[in-house]
């Protein structure tokens, strides 16, 4: 019996091991970002920026010129509008990170029954799984800023190469869905604080 007790201890202890994931670690220093191109109907050149915070734990991209409006009238060119955002990234050896949660800052305009749907996805270059993060709000809303956070559960976090300079790719897009109102109107755009619509990639890291 106590042979059979041994056992069962430690296959309790492996196998809860192998299902907690490492916790996250403090990021290097040697971290940074080298490179931004951007391509999409949402970001203009020279409408977008990024800024990597001082702790190197979060990447801002701001966007002045991002929205999408639907409504009688308005061309469905105008529905949902788009930006793909490459960043070239430094990473040092023997690290690797992964985007843990997604910060969204706007402002909307919603009539009854019409939907304000903001997405983003994120993959590192060569790699074909991709994490994907997305918000709606449903009208009426008479004009709010809005803050919102998308969190990815920690064993679906796309990790990039172990210690590889590589490519981070942000892929975001902005969309008025008025289906069920066909003769509302509705409007996400800039945050009207500051004329910046923001999208804040939070990051977790790992040794490797």
């Amino acid at each position: 019996m106590r042979l059979f007790a041994t056992i069962a201890a430690f296959a309790v202890a492996f196998f809860g091991a192998l299902a907690s994931p490492t916790l996250p670690l403090p990021p290097p220093s040697e971290f940074n970002i080298t490179s931004i191109g951007v391509n999409g109907s949402g970001c203009p050149t020279g409408t977008v920026y990024y800024v990597l915070n001082p702790p190197r734990t979060a990447i801002t991209v701001t966007f002045s010129n991002y929205y999408a409006s639907a409504g009688p009238g308005i061309s469905i060119t105008e529905n949902r509008k788009n930006c793909a955002i490459t960043l070239g990234v430094h990473v040092p050896g023997g690290y690797t990170f992964a985007i843990a949660t997604v910060d969204y800052r706007g402002f909307y305009q919603l009539d009854y029954n019409v939907k304000a749907i903001q997405s983003a996805l994120y993959y590192f270059q060569s790699q074909i799984t991709q994490a994907v993060a997305s918000s709606t709000r449903t009208g009426p809303i008479t004009g709010a800023n809005y803050v919102y956070q998308d969190e990815f559960d920690i064993w679906s976090q796309v990790r990039c190469p172990c210690g590889a300079d590589t490519v981070l790719n942000l892929d975001s897009s902005v969309r008025i869905d008025n289906s069920e109102n066909k003769n509302g109107f509705g409007y996400i755009a800039n945050d009207s604080v500051d004329g910046h619509l923001d999208t804040i990639f939070n990051l977790n890291w790992w040794r490797c």
